[in-house]
């Protein structure tokens, strides 16, 4: 078993190198986070020559220009909110083939019958591919800050905010990860299963946001509350606290899909007359 389990991280990880995969995520991410700062000071300065513009229709744009153009931590919140949008919506629909994927194309056949046990087969997925994601995001958000910092007036970033926002982060990532390999592996169809991932994490965010809902202990707006920790620049003990029971409760469901998906597995049975996969 233990061979076996080791071939798989051998063969997950060659997958994830030999593809070019995990260099596209990271390259899409950390260029989402490190260029986000400088598209908003690119249309405070887009804004502030066209003011003319707008005062000839009566608007008067001066206090959003200022807005824009003061705070380094609206370059960091920025940041957050493209890598836990575009940048997740990117990771999912680039984890299609190991989520399900080489399922629909029958590659998982003849492994199986020469004996590869259902742990053999989950496991690697859920360790390799979560935290390849965690430590991308965090990387990516740490590069932000120094950009942020370089091309707004005022730092008022801390370092407890972009520790906890970071983390915030690639435990989002993570979280949907998780979840786009459970429903992939269980059902066989990754595209349906980023669908619903991609679909969460854009709709449960806005209407829990519409709503004015806290996004504490809701591992479905770990995003929205990474941007809300940029913003607060004074974070109290107790709100750390929160916090923390929050991730640990993410990682608690994470552990739990983990299960689940190997749980299907050992109930699966594979037909190799048929076209389709048998649950």
């Amino acid at each position: 078993m233990k061979m076996q389990i080791r071939a798989s991280f051998k063969k997950e990880l060659l997958a994830y190198c030999r593809t070019k995969r995990v260099f596209i995520i990271a390259v899409v991410i950390i260029g989402l986070a490190m260029f986000s700062p400088l598209i908003i000071t690119g249309l405070n300065l887009l804004m502030d020559m066209m003011s003319g513009f707008y005062e000839e229709f009566g608007m008067d744009v001066s206090e959003l220009t200022a807005a824009l153009g003061s705070s380094a931590s609206i370059g960091v919140g920025s940041s957050v909110s493209d890598i836990t949008g575009a940048g997740l919506i990117v990771l999912l629909l680039l984890l299609n083939s190991v989520a399900g994927g080489e399922q629909k194309k029958r590659s998982v056949i003849i492994p199986s019958s020469a004996g590869l046990r259902s742990m053999a087969y989950i496991l690697p997925k859920f360790i390799i591919y979560p935290l390849s994601a965690f430590a991308i995001a965090v990387i990516a958000i740490l590069a932000s800050v120094p950009i942020s910092i370089s091309v707004f007036e005022i730092n008022d970033v801390t370092f407890t905010g972009v520790l906890l926002a970071s983390i915030l982060a690639g435990v989002s990532l993570m979280f949907y990860t998780c979840f786009h390999l459970t429903l992939g592996t269980a059902t066989g169809k990754a595209g349906m299963s980023a669908a619903i991932c991609i679909s969460a994490s854009i709709i449960l965010s806005n209407v829990l946001a519409f709503l004015s809902i806290d996004y504490m202990f809701n591992p479905f707006t770990l995003n929205l509350l990474a941007t809300s920790v940029i913003y607060n620049s004074s974070i109290t003990r107790a709100e750390v606290l929160d916090i923390i029971v929050t991730i640990l409760f993410a990682l608690g469901i994470m552990v739990i899909s983990y299960f689940i998906a190997l749980f299907v597995q050992n109930a699966k049975k594979i037909d190799n007359s048929g076209n389709e996969m048998d649950l």
